[in-house]
């Protein structure tokens, strides 16, 4: 069923996820402001995803899900989120877009009061009564299909079809973030960031050193990033020790200044990782290296010079954290250095004769 859209004002968009599906929603957002410039415009995330969608164009205000609260005591903690429930009462939506599987989003809906609720069928799943939060429900599809596009379904289910152009990822770099990074790297660089919130995700330490070191061999810099949680950085140094030269920004970046430094690189090579989407937003050349998640899900999107590597078992995707439950994917620790390598040399060549 279509909306009438002149007569919506007000709407709220809920991605309470984390910072690489939070990037992916974009282009709902450009796509609802670029149809319907009149419409205001707001996202609910939580607090540490602000990044990935501020000072993007279409967003007029942001409601913060803070998950620290989680660890107050209960009734701070009810306290809190008593207090955001009422801020988004408040905002008057005419539409709410949930665009996560998340019950909390379909709370914000329907406490809302919004003549206009969106979100994907539960299919029995999550609390009680869940799909009575919404006036439309977005139909799951069994095959695999790009994140991007399940956003934007919720859409589709109101009659909006974006063009492939419509459909681009959006990511704001400060001036600042662009300076430090023009300042603290030298002009040529290539950058791995080979780590992820998940370690599961990660190649072994000496696959990692033996593409370092054929990348050093053909002259070229190479940048390494991390977050600063311990394990990330822990891995970063025992590569940095492993290969004299490279220069390590572990732990020293806001999300900001990482996409300068992939903006800015001649080549990233990473896993299933935020700086995988945010390469797709430059259309960056990019090595992204799949283990157990599915690239057909989460791999680069509208990036032509993208090359996913893979090493083919018929258990991948599987979606666990290792086999077993180990914490180490076999997909990953037997994944040769040489398909990994021929990416990177084909990427980095095609790039100077452009």
């Amino acid at each position: 069923m279509e909306i009438d859209f002149s007569s919506i004002n007000r709407i709220l968009v809920a991605k309470l996820r984390h910072h690489g599906d939070v990037l992916l929603s974009a282009p709902v957002f450009s796509l609802l402001k670029k149809r319907f410039p009149h419409l205001e415009i707001d996202a609910y995330i939580y607090s540490e995803t602000l990044p990935m969608l501020e000072g993007h164009p279409a967003i007029s205000n942001f409601i913060l899900y803070n998950k620290g609260w989680k660890k107050l005591p209960l009734f701070k903690r009810y306290r809190e989120e008593l207090k955001l429930l009422k801020k988004i009462r408040k905002g008057r939506y005419d539409l709410v877009i949930n665009l996560t599987e998340g019950d909390r989003g379909a709370v914000a809906a329907k406490i809302s009061r919004a003549p206009y609720a969106i979100g994907f069928d539960p299919q029995g799943g999550g609390m009680r009564g869940k799909a009575n939060c919404y006036t439309h429900l977005i139909k799951h599809t069994p095959r695999p299909r790009h994140t991007v596009e399940k956003q934007l379904d919720a859409l589709r289910v109101l009659g909006i079809f974006p063009t492939l152009k419509e459909r681009e990822l959006t990511f704001h770099i400060p001036a600042a973030a662009r300076e430090k990074i023009a300042a603290l790297l030298p002009e040529n660089y290539v950058h791995i960031h080979p780590v992820s919130r998940w370690m599961f995700k990660t190649l072994p330490i000496e696959t990692l050193v033996a593409v370092i070191h054929y990348l050093q061999e053909r002259g070229e810099q190479v940048v390494l990033t991390a977050s600063s949680d311990p394990a990330e950085m822990e891995m970063n140094a025992q590569l940095a020790s492993q290969a004299p030269g490279v220069i390590d920004l572990s732990g020293q970046l806001s999300l900001k200044e990482l996409g300068a430094v992939i903006e800015k690189s001649r080549l990233l090579i990473t896993v299933d990782s935020v700086p995988l989407h945010l390469a797709s937003v430059f259309k960056k050349e990019v090595v992204a290296i799949f283990g157990p998640t599915c690239d057909q899900n989460w791999g680069p999107w509208q990036n032509p010079h993208a090359r996913v590597v893979t090493l083919p078992l018929s258990c991948r995707p599987c979606y666990q954290p290792g086999c077993g439950g180990s914490g180490q994917s076999d997909c990953l620790l037997n994944l040769p250095t040489a398909p990994i390598i021929t990416a990177a040399h084909e990427l980095l060549e095609q790039a100077v004769t452009v």
